[in-house]
């Protein structure tokens, strides 16, 4: 599934109502909602923790309840299956719609006791849940988490320096190529732009290379790999913008050159046409995500390659998503819980998940693993996994979206001036976080 934009005013709101709730019942943010206190349930997120570790134990009568989307639906059940025959504990997964959708009804199923005892969470939605006090640490299984999960997946899973998700799947997009029309993939733009050259033809709907251009998702490599960042310290400092420093308009200045080989206005450029020309063999290079195989796999030979790099040798950083296994804090089994969102996303059982759904692991030796790294598809894009940043998980990157998308349309259709153009961006982003304080 394509990464969204997922921080919405609604969602907020419901999160602020939550905090307000969670301050009045119990001042701590962790409240298990099954009458035991935070120290029986709720550890604190250190692996120091001992006492707890040597203690856990699923509670008596446990039964749990998972939140997942359609496509995950079968695997669930059958790690359920599993889950119950080595632990006794029965596992009932009911169907709740994208991930926005679990984040919305935890805010308010959740305090209520309606909430499944664990959902999925994109990355992006951990830190707005876990402020509102709504999911639990990933305290007992931190230490075997943090050494057996990409470190990209855990950071992204993390929120204030605390670990939350237990990591399941992560997402990026890569260079698909038609073998037919490129025997052998570039590894550089200036090979595109030298390809664009023979292929182009325009006339007849010929054409080098097609992204979103107009979307900061997509084009951020063009912000990143270059020494530009969004925000300082990880992500986490909004008084520290690097969308216009020398670094992004360095890349935003090669971005313009791209157009040599792609000439067309952004707004020609949509999933539709992209995907249509691709499949018709007049597309010879497709940025796409793995969420695209299926419409591909029997109607075009094509490869999965990472994202060329730039002239003087920098690879291209994408943005990456990560999917991550996630305890409501309100659930009367948080030990039942803990051990189930650990389980499923087990080497083995992430390995299963691909096999079953084509998910591309967050486990590291999973990923490792050679059913993973022979996969024609899914090793591109983790080959390029291994060269992207995890969105930021802050509110206030909802704020970047609309002036970012803004600043690579005016430079690609319009020509406009890079610099020129990423100041006013990060003006504009500046004055959206100053109206929030």
């Amino acid at each position: 599934m394509k990464w969204k934009r997922t921080m919405l005013p609604v969602f907020s709101a419901m999160l602020t109502f939550v905090l307000i709730l969670n301050a009045c019942s119990n001042g701590n943010g962790n409240s298990s909602g099954n009458g035991t206190s935070s120290t029986e349930t709720n550890a604190q997120p250190s692996s120091a923790n001992t006492e707890m570790k040597k203690e856990l134990k699923t509670e008596e009568g446990a039964k749990l309840v998972v939140w997942e989307t359609k496509d995950q639906l079968e695997f669930v059940k059958e790690v359920g299956k599993k889950f119950e025959e080595q632990y006794g504990v029965p596992v009932t997964v009911k169907e709740v719609g994208a991930d926005k959708e679990q984040s919305d009804r935890l805010a308010t199923d959740g305090p209520a006791g309606l909430a499944a005892d664990i959902l999925t969470l994109p990355h992006d939605h951990i830190g707005l849940n876990a402020k509102a006090g709504l999911i639990l640490p990933n305290d007992y299984f931190e230490e075997e988490t943090r050494t057996s999960s990409t470190e990209s997946a855990v950071t992204a899973s993390t929120f204030e320096g605390v670990l939350y998700g237990y990591p399941k799947a992560v997402e990026t997009y890569a260079l698909l190529y038609n073998k037919d029309l490129v025997p052998s993939p570039p590894t550089t733009w200036e090979d595109i732009i030298e390809f664009s050259k023979t292929f182009n033809d325009p006339t007849n709907n010929k054409y080098t290379i097609m992204w979103d251009l107009g979307s900061f998702y997509y084009s951020y490599i063009f912000y990143s790999s270059l020494g530009g960042y969004i925000f300082g310290k990880e992500d986490t400092d909004t008084s520290d913008i690097g969308l216009n420093n020398d670094g992004a308009i360095k890349g935003l200045t090669y971005f313009k050159k791209l157009k040599s080989a792609l000439p067309l206005n952004s707004g020609d450029i949509t999933g539709d046409v992209k995907s249509q020309l691709f499949q018709q063999g007049k597309l010879a290079f497709n940025i796409d995500g793995p969420w695209a195989i299926s419409s591909f796999r029997d109607k075009v030979n094509f490869g999965v390659v990472s994202l060329p790099k730039f002239p003087s040798g920098e690879q291209s950083i994408s943005f990456s998503g990560v999917k991550s296994y996630c305890v409501n804090a309100y659930s009367k089994y948080p030990n039942a819980a803990r051990l189930f969102a650990h389980f499923a996303t087990s080497k083995e059982n992430q390995l299963l998940d691909y096999k079953m759904t084509g998910i591309i692991p967050a486990n590291s030796e999973a990923a490792e693993d050679p059913i993973i790294q022979q996969d024609p598809y899914i090793s591109g894009f983790y080959q390029q996994f291994t060269h992207s940043n995890p969105m930021p998980s802050i509110p206030e990157f909802d704020y970047v979206w609309e002036p970012t998308d803004g600043a690579l349309v005016s430079i690609w259709n319009n020509d406009a001036d890079p610099k020129t153009t990423l100041d006013t961006a990060v003006e504009t982003i500046k004055q959206k976080l100053q109206l929030k304080k």
